[in-house]
């Protein structure tokens, strides 16, 4: 019944994004304080990578990866919690909005990459336990405050991440952050 429900706020919360989401202006192709920024939409820009600890730009949101820790089997608690199918990562990252409005947090729009290019998306449910005091899945951020919380990626035991993809919006272009 529990998982019923969590699906349903999921599945709601995707349609309430799909109706209001739409693209960000505020990226720029400069790299200022540290800062790595996106050029998404600047006239073929690539976009510079951010290092773990260094704030990374895209969009409204200014992303800072605090920590990547994999190799986890069991998020939560004995009682509730998800099992990896392979190994977790927990990736905790900080997220500013640096917009003039309220800006929604997507946790599905964030994406992982290994060496090779496999693309891993974040496992929803098992974020729901790895952040019992804070939702990263579908979160409204308002100008000025920041949330950190913990971003989980389902991956097999025998690949190491490599890069993270943060995004503001499910359309948004994206900054990368390094992991190694």
């Amino acid at each position: 019944m529990r998982k019923t429900t969590t699906l349903a706020l999921i599945v709601g919360a995707l349609v309430a994004l799909g109706c209001g989401a739409g693209t960000s202006d505020d990226a720029t192709t400069s790299s200022s304080g540290g800062k790595a920024e996106t050029g998404a939409g600047q006239g073929g820009d690539t976009p510079k990578t951010a290092k773990i600890g260094q704030p990374a730009r895209d969009g409204k949101f200014e992303f800072t990866v605090k920590s990547a820790k994999c190799g986890v089997a069991k998020v939560g608690s004995s009682a509730l919690g998800a099992k990896a199918q392979g190994q977790f990562c927990l990736v905790t990252i900080t997220v500013k909005n640096i917009g003039k409005k309220a800006q929604l947090l997507d946790g599905s729009s964030q994406t992982a990459y290994a060496a090779n290019g496999t693309e891993y998306s974040t496992d929803t449910e098992a974020g729901l336990y790895a952040n019992q005091e804070q939702s990263t899945f579908f979160e409204e951020i308002n100008p000025g405050n920041q949330v950190t919380g913990v971003f989980v990626f389902d991956i097999p035991k025998t690949v190491k991440l490599t890069r993270l993809e943060l995004h503001d919006s499910a359309f948004s272009g994206g900054v990368t952050v390094a992991l190694g």
